[in-house]
């Protein structure tokens, strides 16, 4: 046991640095207090404490930390993100023009935005003797969802 005591302090620093390292691959900050735990562990240590009371600090001080000041750090984290969609998000309630005629197969559709897209209509499927819907050229659509490279849409008054 007394060199269980004797390199406790190899321990604590290789702890330290596995938490680091999986911190650093996760970015959720759980294992950076459990690294400032350890740290807390080695202090101890180094003080000349007991290993039972290092392990104790060690445990006491992450949970502090991960209960006070991880929320408090992520929240600042995610306070400056842009919160304007993007990509396909971006697209969805965007305004349209048909520009080729949509019927039983794809047409296309421009964009407020400029885009050109590949385009269906997002309805119901025809009932036996019902007629498929089509949109002529110029027709106002809105893009719904997003699927592959195909915007479904569906027409909208004129405003």
């Amino acid at each position: 046991m007394d060199v269980v005591t004797q390199y406790a302090w190899i321990v604590w620093i290789a702890l330290i640095l596995l938490f680091v390292v999986v911190e650093v691959t996760t970015l959720e900050l759980t294992f950076l207090m459990l690294a400032v735990g350890s740290a807390g562990g080695l202090v101890a240590r180094l003080l000349g404490s007991p290993w039972w009371l290092q392990i104790v600090i060690a445990a006491v001080v992450a949970v502090l930390l991960l209960f006070t000041v991880r929320p408090a750090l992520l929240r600042a984290l995610k306070q400056g993100g842009d919160p304007t969609p993007s990509n396909v998000d971006a697209l969805l309630g965007l305004r349209g023009t048909v520009v080729v005629p949509i019927g039983d197969d794809a047409g296309q559709v421009k964009l407020t935005n400029g885009d050109t897209w590949t385009a269906r209509l997002l309805t119901a499927p025809p009932g036996p003797g019902e007629p498929h819907q089509a949109l002529d050229t110029g027709a106002p659509v809105v893009v719904t969802a997003i699927q592959g490279s195909t915007a479904l849409v569906v027409p909208v008054g004129r405003d």
